[in-house]
């Protein structure tokens, strides 16, 4: 085992895939070195044998992790792993797991390169804590404050410089203008006053002050899935989106 050391690490599960007949290959995001994939052996035993330990990688699992780790290694390993923070809704609430796999579903498709991003990462840990907590009002609006703050940590944000002049977003360019674009991208009152609102929000208790139906939710976030398109090479589309929105 030359050149592995062992770190302790907090990590986020964005991907689980079974290898072999008890094995799984888990990909996390790490508070130390960012996105990470490893095998975790014999964590698909059967039930009659004890717990069964492919629970703890599920999507959106919060671990606490011992790992080995390799520069330049595909697949590392883990010595040992626990629960950082056991979730008491998001693997039982159909809504709030559906809102989870939509924010996992993002970053999956953000988190392409094994690059640490602390910061990044205590906004996600944050966020999905917060999204476990959430009442009903805050939890209808949550997937539209996740996509709006979460394109800072990669330099592409929305620029909030909305006012009752500057009243288009312009998804292309990710601004708010006097006048209509020559493209097609872009939304106008009232829904870009409503991005520039969840631009604003510093902590997810102040989603409940925004009050919306089910059509303007699903038209900003049908936008910001526009907005990410147009930012990220190969993004294509949200399969979670079309479930989203029929919950929503």
């Amino acid at each position: 085992m030359s050149g592995e050391v062992l770190h302790r690490t907090k990590g986020i599960v964005l991907k689980s895939v079974a290898y072999g007949d008890t094995s799984l290959i888990v990909t996390v995001f790490t508070e130390l070195f960012g996105t990470q994939s490893y095998l975790m052996q014999g964590v698909r035993t059967s039930k009659q044998k004890g717990t069964n330990k492919a629970s703890y990688f599920q999507i959106g699992s919060m671990l606490e992790l011992v790992v080995y780790h390799k520069e330049f290694k595909n697949l590392q390993r883990v010595k040992e792993y626990r629960w950082s923070y056991l979730y008491k809704n998001i693997f039982f609430d159909v809504i709030k797991n559906c809102v989870a796999q939509y924010m996992v579903e993002l970053l999956q498709k953000l988190l392409k390169q094994p690059e640490p991003n602390p910061e990044l990462f205590y906004f996600i840990e944050d966020a999905f804590i917060h999204l476990d907590e959430a009442d009903s009002t805050t939890l209808a609006n949550y997937p539209i404050f996740f996509a709006t703050h979460l394109p800072f940590f990669f330099g592409f944000r929305i620029n909030d410089s909305y006012t009752q002049l500057r009243c288009v977003l312009d998804l292309k360019e990710g601004s708010f203008e006097t006048e209509i674009p020559h493209h097609p991208s872009y939304i106008t009152e009232p829904y870009s006053n409503l991005i520039s609102q969840f631009l604003k929000v510093q902590h997810p208790k102040e989603l409940e002050e925004l009050k919306m139906n089910v059509e303007k939710r699903r038209m900003l976030l049908a936008a910001l899935e526009e907005f990410y398109q147009h930012h990220l090479h190969e993004f294509g589309t949200l399969k979670s989106l079309s479930v989203l929105k029929q919950l929503l």
